[in-house]
């Protein structure tokens, strides 16, 4: 059997190009994605950077630890603990003791993250000071790079100051130094300390005091803004990477194996001959097995070494983009013609790294057998006559293991659409991963409405004068696998458009309506940087005539449910009364203005949420407390948090204030006080329409970005795939275009049927696409009406249209520019 398929394939090489490229691209993705997943398993190790040259640092708790029978469990503290007094004092018994403060900047103009800190922490860096001198005065600092110059006078968020002096860039911030006695007032909290004396000696004194820790080493980058900032990263790259790599891996696996069974299906006649020859079904599977067998080794090996040169490509897009940070590589990469050099040196290094190689490769042999086998043994099936009359018409596109899988698949995602748990279908990887189970039935079954929806779409070209028109009509719905085989890669490329887009659009629209219907005041002032409000400011703005003034501040709280999980909840901290008459809140039970100091307002997502029942929880700070549960929010689309009184957020700063007309108050006047209490500090004063409109969840860029690499290069194989297979359909019609010459067609007349079959196809394609598209939506907006967060079905329509479109160019012209040159070259005679 291998002898006669590689003489098979040396005789019929142009009829195997099709499946050949359709493998190698598909195993290309699968070796890209896989690769670049690799690359996330592992962060680089980071070190020290504000305090590289600091002794030590003396840390207050930042990290909540629960006990639980399997173990503790860990959360990072929304508000980490200073050290007490009498510790720092301890330390300073001990030797020197520096404390440290980090605090947002503004200035007009000048770098968006800007931070500042007292002047006695920046030889812990070390910066040194390149021009100018140290800051003497409160309204004096020092700052980094060549942003500005010494003399220049700045207004900031905390009052105009005068830059003295200039210190080196060290790249990891744009740092504003003030004096240590200004720094003090400006952020009176500080969290840790630099202590120049005995690590043992330092450790024993605060050996008591829980969660404090001493950083030396490498450790000191625990102290350092967001330490665990390349972890978050890998972690964010994982999921993208993760979502892209399953979405192209399904469409690769289906994209090739519709190809494999395609080019299969088009070798009916060839079949037909072999047993009419004596041939059995047996050595017929045999045979179509052992060339898709060669076919798949020789194609998966080009996929890999493709997928090797462009793995590194989409790592730098990404880079570039800003998806990912500037260190982001592939580790122990080698590209495909540097392996004989690096063999066997620097392969035991790199075999870690070399497992994608091996699954893409053994996916796309699996795949493309797999494929061959499903048409094979419906070929081997049918007896000579039967082979060659079927090879002119398409009586039974349909089997019973089409049939089967085609229902089943459906039946599952409908259960998994319509009976799942409403909270779950709106997670990322829910509905990412959905539309392909909708995808795969659809397609399965894609030959049973190929007829009807053939004659619906030409229903009325048929009618009109001449025979181009009839024309289409008969040779689309006479060749059901060719119709259903071109449509399938437009089928996908319209469902993953709409499903994910159209996904993304509605839960944008519904979290947005929730703001808007939460939101009850008539303006919203919110601080220029990100440390909030001061107490004097909060107490200007609630001294404004004719305002009601609700201040809240951002926190968490803490959760151990089921006895092991140990869940974070954003929290929002507020006066009662306030609240009640600035916001409306999605109550499922109790009152907002029953909130005290003894009790909390949670959400339906909580394991307790019975108004009146006591839950244990741990506070922002990690205080362990006891409250009560006053009201219960409905759940929405998960944006509802909870809410405690200031008295449980210790240390939280305000930032937000919601403002509410008072009877007969002027709304202009209320605004221009605002302002004024507001006066050098900064801040914006907005409508509560304006800010809704600013703060509406959207697609944010990172988000927006990363669904467009998913989409993108999906897309791209599935558009590739169209003119793959596309030129594979139009190839297989020499004998049918030369009938219509010889009919007294012209060369004309002929390519304008060949692309509008090519457009009708397409359409077929397209409706079947916003079939899937339209239930994938229906289940989401049946979702979120259960989850009291009801919203429209947003199809994007703009994205469709590019992409039928595009589709449509696409088959236009991978049909029309192969039947030119057949038709231009000979036309051969019938028989």
């Amino acid at each position: 059997m291998l002898s006669v398929a590689l003489r098979t394939l040396r005789a019929r090489w142009t009829g195997f190009v099709g499946s050949f490229v359709a493998l190698a691209l598909g195993v290309a993705l699968l070796t890209v994605m896989g690769l670049a997943l690799a690359a996330t398993l592992d962060a680089p190790d980071r070190a020290p950077e504000r305090f590289a040259a600091a002794p030590l640092v003396v840390r207050g708790a930042d990290t909540l630890r629960v006990a639980t029978p399997i173990g503790d469990r860990t959360q990072p503290l929304a508000e980490p603990r200073p050290l007490p007094t009498t510790a720092v004092a301890e330390l300073r018994r001990l030797g020197r003791v520096t404390p440290d403060r980090s605090f947002a900047v503004r200035v007009p103009g000048g770098p968006g993250d800007l931070v500042g800190h007292p002047w006695s922490v920046a030889a812990f860096a070390p910066y040194e000071i390149v021009s100018g001198r140290a800051p003497r005065t409160a309204d004096e600092v020092v700052v980094s790079g060549s942003w500005t110059r010494p003399g220049r006078r700045l207004g900031t968020d905390r009052g105009s100051v005068t830059v003295v002096g200039t210190v080196t860039d060290r790249g990891f911030e744009h740092a504003v130094f003030y004096t240590d006695a200004r720094a003090a007032r400006l952020a009176p909290r500080s969290t840790q300390l630099v202590v120049d004396a005995d690590v043992t000696a330092v450790r024993n004194a605060v050996r008591d005091v829980p969660g404090v820790r001493v950083l030396t080493g490498d450790g000191r980058r625990y102290a350092d803004p967001d330490p665990d900032r390349d972890r978050a990263a890998l972690t964010a790259l994982n999921a993208l990477f993760g979502t892209a790599g399953g979405v192209t891996g399904f469409v690769s696996v289906f994209v090739v194996a519709s190809t494999f069974a395609f080019a299969v299906a088009q070798r009916r006649r060839e079949f037909g001959l072999l047993r009419t020859a004596g041939a059995t079904p047996g050595q017929l599977r045999r045979t179509v097995l052992a060339e898709a067998l060669l076919v798949g080794v020789v194609a998966s090996a080009a996929g890999c070494v493709l997928g090797g040169y462009g793995a590194p490509v989409l790592v730098r897009r990404t880079v570039h983009s800003g998806l990912a940070p500037a260190w982001f590589r592939i580790p122990g990469h080698a590209r495909p013609h540097e392996w004989p050099s690096t063999w066997p040196s620097a392969w035991p290094h790199a075999w870690p790294h070399a497992w994608p190689y091996c699954a893409a490769f053994a996916t796309g042999l699996l795949v493309a057998l797999c494929g061959a086998l499903a048409a094979s043994w419906r070929a081997g099936r049918i007896g000579p006559m039967a082979a060659l009359r079927e090879a002119d018409v398409d009586n039974r596109p349909m089997t019973r293991s089409r049939w089967a899988f085609g229902t089943g698949l459906l039946l599952t995602a409908a259960v998994l659409l319509f009976l799942g748990t409403p909270g779950d279908l709106l997670h990322r990887k829910t509905y990412v991963t959905r539309p392909m189970l909708l995808i795969t039935g659809v397609a399965l079954l894609a030959p049973v409405v190929v007829r009807p929806l053939t004659r619906l779409l030409t229903w009325a070209p048929a009618r009109l004068p001449g025979a181009g028109g009839l024309l289409v009509r008969e040779h689309a719905a006479a060749a059901v696998r060719r119709t259903a085989a071109v449509a399938a890669p437009v089928l996908v490329t319209v469902a993953l458009t709409g499903s994910l887009l159209g996904t993304i659009a509605t839960l944008n629209a519904a979290r947005a309506a929730e703001v808007r219907d939460r939101t009850a005041a008539d303006f919203v002032v919110t601080p220029p940087g990100g440390d909030g409000f001061d107490a004097e400011t909060v107490r200007a703005l609630r001294a404004v005539p004719g305002a009601e003034v609700s201040a809240s501040a951002g926190s968490a709280v803490y959760v151990l449910e089921d006895g092991v999980a140990l869940i974070r909840s954003g929290a929002r901290a507020a006066d009662p009364a306030a609240l009640a008459a600035t916001a409306r809140l999605p109550l499922a039970a109790g009152r907002t203005a029953d909130l005290d100091d003894g009790s909390i307002i949670v959400n339906e997502e909580w394991a307790r949420h019975t108004v009146g029942e006591r839950v244990r929880v741990w506070l922002g700070d990690g205080t362990e407390r006891t409250l009560r549960i006053a009201a219960v929010l409905r759940t929405g689309t998960g944006d509802n948090g909870v809410y405690v009184t200031p008295a449980n957020a210790a240390g939280a700063a305000v930032d937000r204030v919601d403002v509410a007309l008072r009877d007969g108050a002027d709304p202009a006047a209320v605004a221009a006080g605002l302002r004024a209490a507001l006066g050098e500090r900064g801040g914006r004063v907005r409508t509560a329409d304006r800010w809704i409109a600013a703060v509406s969840p959207g697609t944010d860029r990172t988000t927006r970005l990363g669904f467009l690499l998913v989409l993108g290069i999906a897309l791209l194989y599935t558009g590739i795939s169209l003119v793959n297979t596309m030129v594979m359909a139009t190839a297989d019609r020499t004998r049918e275009l030369a009938l219509l010459r010889l009919a007294g067609a012209t060369r004309g007349q002929a390519l304008r049927l060949v692309g509008a079959e090519a457009l009708t196809v397409v359409a077929v394609g397209a409706l079947l696409g916003l079939l899937v598209a339209g239930l994938d939506l229906a289940g989401i907006a049946a979702a979120l009406r259960l989850q009291s967060a009801p919203a429209p079905v947003r199809l994007p329509w703009p994205a469709l249209g590019a992409a039928v479109t595009a589709c449509a160019l696409l088959a236009v012209t991978a049909a029309v520019v192969p039947a030119a040159r057949t038709l231009r070259h000979s036309t051969p005679a019938p028989g």
